[in-house]
C-alpha cells in the first residue's frame, strides 16, 4: 500500500480501483456487477471509459447509476466520495469502437492506460488496493507494447524487483464435514516452460520467495506467525535423490536458511499427497515449485471464486482466476459470472483493513 495514502475520514467506504479489462471481454460486466454488489461496504470505483461503462450498466441493470471522473479532477481534489446509490468511474477514453467479443489491437494501450490510472491512484492516496478484471495478452502485445501480464506489469511500473504470485479461495466443503480452511497456494516459479524450471530454481531465489510470501501473509493478511508448506519438485520429493537432487541441493538448504530467519517453513513434501485437509489445516499458506503443481488443484477446488494475489507490490493488487471469456462476451450481457470478480474485491478489502 503507499506510503501516501490518505487517512480514511470516519463512515467513508474504502475505496478500491476497479479495472475493466478487456473492453471486448467479460471485464466491463463482471468488474460492474461486482462493484453494484458490494456498494454499501466499499467504494469500488470503476477505471475504464466511463460512457462505455454507464453504457454496459444500463444494459445490466436500469437501477445502476455511474458518474465520471476524469484523472485531472482526481490529481486536483481526489475522489469524490459518492452515496452507495451510484459507482464512480475514473474515465480513461477508449481507443477504438469496441465491439463485444471482438479483438481490437487499438484498445491494447487503452487496457494498460487503466492499469497505470489505478497504480497512480493508489501511489497517491485514491485507492487503498486494486482488483484486476482479466485482460488479453496478444491485444496489447498487437499494439507494439511486449506484455508478459498483469503480475509482470505491476511489477515493472512499481519498480518491484521481485514479485510471487499467490491464489487464494475457499474449497467448497463436503456434506457432513467441518468447512475446509481457506487455500493459498504460492509459486516459486510463474510462466515457465517446464524444462526451464529447475534451473530457475535457486537458493537465493527460493530465499527471496518465502521472505515476500511470509511478509505479506504477516503485512496484507494479518497472521502473525504464517506456517508455510513447501512442495519438492520432483516425484515422491525426489525419492532421497533417486529422483532428482534438486531438493537435496537447493530446496533443502533455502528451507533451513528459511527456518534460521525465523520463517516456519516445512518440507519439501511430495506434491501428490501434500493437498490433504490434514496437512493444509495446519498451514497457511502452500508454496508450490511450477504453475501447474499448485494451481490445478486450487482451482479444481475453488474455480470461479478464486482470486488471483501479487504478493511483494508496494500495494494490494488482487483478480479474477479466469480470462476473458470473449466468446461469452459476444453473447450480451447477462451470461457473465462475477464470483471471481466479487471474491477479488472482498480480498482487496479485507487485505486493505488488515493492513491497517
Amino acid at each position: 500500500m503507499s506510503a501516501n495514502l490518505q487517512a480514511r475520514r470516519p463512515g467513508v467506504r474504502p475505496a478500491v480501483a476497479v479495472t475493466t479489462g478487456e473492453p471486448a471481454g467479460i471485464g466491463p460486466e463482471i468488474a460492474i456487477r461486482a462493484a453494484w454488489a458490494m456498494r454499501h461496504r466499499v467504494n469500488a470505483v470503476l477505471v475504464g471509459d466511463a460512457a462505455f461503462l454507464a453504457m454496459t450498466a444500463a444494459a445490466i441493470d436500469p437501477e445502476i447509476r455511474i458518474s465520471a471522473v476524469t484523472t485531472m479532477a482526481a490529481r486536483n481534489a481526489g475522489l469524490p466520495h459518492f452515496g452507495a446509490e451510484r459507482l464512480c468511474a475514473l474515465d480513461i477514453p477508449l481507443g477504438a469502437h469496441v465491439q463485444p467479443g471482438v479483438l481490437d489491437k487499438e484498445n491494447g494501450r487503452y487496457v494498460l492506460a487503466t492499469l497505470d490510472a489505478a497504480i497512480e491512484g493508489c501511489r497517491a492516496g485514491w485507492f487503498e488496493a486494486v482488483a484486476t478484471a482479466p485482460v488479453q495478452k496478444s491485444t496489447i502485445n498487437d499494439a507494439g507494447v511486449p506484455f508478459s501480464g498483469h503480475t509482470e506489469y505491476f511489477a515493472e511500473q512499481t519498480g518491484t524487483a521481485r514479485v510471487v504470485m499467490l491464489l487464494a479461495g475457499q474449497p467448497q466443503a463436503v456434506a457432513g464435514a467441518d468447512r475446509p480452511p481457506p487455500l493459498r497456494v504460492a509459486l516459486a516459479t510463474t510462466h515457465l516452460p517446464l524444462k526451464d524450471v529447475s534451473a530457475a530454481l535457486t537458493r537465493a531465489s527460493l530465499a527471496q520467495t518465502l521472505d515476500i510470501v511470509q511478509a505479506d501473509l504477516r503485512a496484507k493478511f494479518g497472521i502473525a506467525a504464517p506456517r508455510i508448506l513447501v512442495a519438492g519438485l520432483n516425484p515422491h520429493a525426489g525419492e532421497n535423490g533417486y529422483l532428482g537432487r534438486e531438493e537435496i541441493d537447493t530446496i533443502v538448504p533455502a528451507l533451513e536458511a528459511a527456518r534460521a530467519r525465523g520463517i516456519d517453513a516445512r518440507g519439501p513434501y511430495p506434491a501428490d499427497t501434500l493437498f490433504q485437509p490434514k496437512y493444509l489445516q495446519d498451514a497457511d499458506c502452500v508454496l508450490a515449485m511450477y504453475h501447474d503443481q499448485g494451481l490445478p488443484v486450487l482451482k479444481y477446488a475453488t474455480f470461479g471464486h478464486g482470486v488471483n494475489i501479487t504478493l511483494g507490490l508496494p500495494l494490494i493488487r488482487t483478480s479474477v482466476d479466469h480470462g476473458t471469456a470473449l466468446d461469452l462476451a459476444a453473447q450480451g450481457v447477462g451470461r457473465a459470472d462475477c464470483a471471481s470478480m466479487q471474491a477479488a474485491l472482498e480480498a482487496a478489502l479485507q487485505m486493505a483493513q488488515a493492513s491497517q
